[in-house]
């Protein structure tokens, strides 16, 4: 049982409402999708195919109860169920983060969600599984990577039209360097958005934006 990685890594989790929690970054190499933005692009190409075996001791060394699935689009991964389904029966807690643009039914109610919305700055409107919006879970996490205020005003629209507030966690994150944290700030609280989260990348403000492993 092969699968493509690009890196594992123990770091303090950067994103989502888990951030600040340490926890072990198992990186996927392989995407189906290139977004303008992109921070890991090295993750498209760069892979060392590991078997199962190795991928778990590689995670159980650093004891730590969080594992996160990412990538690349941890989703592409052909063993990606099994693995999920092993990790939660040694006891740890998996998130799994994806670009959205997968079907997740197939993997354990048990995994967290922080799936990607792809706004229009990433170039990827288009890519998102609808049906998973079936699947999501209270506890599941919807991220918006916003551009400017016309990505902000697109995600708003989104959230309404599927009627998703307050039905699963929802988080606003600025593209680094390009969109001002202040303005965003400034914008949810004039719209009173009280059901969103405006999250940044805590490992970036650690340690750097270009610093990998972290």
């Amino acid at each position: 049982m092969i699968f493509s990685v690009n890196e594992v890594f123990y770091s303090i989790q950067g994103e989502s409402r888990f951030a600040g929690y340490p926890c072990v970054m198992v990186r996927f190499s392989g995407c189906n999708l290139s977004c303008s933005y992109c921070d890991t692009a090295y993750a498209r190409d760069e892979a060392e195919e590991w078997d199962f075996n190795r991928l778990m001791e590689s995670i159980d060394q650093f004891q730590c109860p969080l594992v996160e699935l990412t990538g690349g689009e941890p989703l592409l991964q052909t063993n990606i169920q099994f693995l999920t389904e092993q990790l939660i029966l040694k006891g740890y807690r998996v998130l799994i983060e994806t670009n959205g643009s997968c079907d997740i039914n197939t993997i354990s109610p048990k995994v967290i969600f922080i799936m990607d919305v792809k706004c229009p700055g990433s170039g990827h409107t288009n890519v998102f599984c609808e049906k998973n919006l079936s699947y999501i879970k209270t506890d599941d996490e919807l991220k918006f990577v916003l551009s400017g205020r016309s990505d902000y005003d697109w995600a708003k629209n989104f959230i309404s039209h599927y009627g998703l507030w307050g039905k699963v966690n929802i988080l606003f994150s600025p593209v680094w360097n390009k969109l001002n944290i202040r303005d965003l700030a400034t914008w949810m609280l004039s719209d009173r958005l009280y059901s969103a989260r405006l999250q940044l990348q805590l490992h970036k403000l650690i340690w750097g934006p270009d610093k990998r492993g972290v």
